[in-house]
């Protein structure tokens, strides 16, 4: 039995020193140009979703879509988001799929996570990804009137709209 423990720990000390050398030397290549491997492709996401559902605090936006909230977050959205996720002139953006993973386009995929995930996303950033922490940026309450924007893309009034098409 002793033998089969010391064997198991040798095991696991081999994995991770190996792991450890495979990455000090360079062999994983991190360039943003070269498709991520396998196994980077399905734990990356799941890891950053489960980090979110962990750190995001529960809490509900304390702002409605009126009017005024939207424009708001439509030109905080503009000048801040639309570089990289796209706005109605340009839904699909050459730099947000250049990055790795790439950004999300939110005029062709919605945000869809919970208010307090993407307020805590837009505040802390996603480390690796491009991804900014915009808190020292965004103050809470335009940090919510994104939020809210994002949130309320789909039924957007026309002044919103029109505010929101303009270059």
């Amino acid at each position: 039995m002793r033998q089969f423990l010391a064997g198991i720990i040798v095991t696991l000390l081999v994995m991770v020193i190996g792991g450890y050398t495979v990455l000090r030397r360079g062999y994983i290549n991190f360039n943003a140009d070269v498709p991520p491997m396998p196994f980077e492709r399905k734990i990356a996401m799941q890891a950053s979703d489960a980090s979110t559902d962990r750190h995001a605090p529960e809490m509900k936006n304390p702002l409605t879509a009126t009017d005024e909230t939207m424009l708001a977050g439509a030109r905080l959205y503009k000048d801040h988001c639309a570089g990289c996720h796209g706005d109605p002139v340009h839904p699909d953006l050459v730099l947000g799929r250049s990055f790795n993973p790439p950004a999300p386009q939110f005029m062709s995929d919605m945000a869809d996570m919970p208010d307090n995930q993407n307020f805590y996303i837009i505040q802390h950033g996603i480390r690796w990804t491009g991804m900014p922490a915009w808190k020292n940026t965004l103050n809470d309450t335009q940090t919510w009137q994104v939020v809210t924007f994002l949130g309320n893309m789909q039924q957007l009034s026309p002044a919103v709209t029109e505010e929101f098409k303009k270059p």
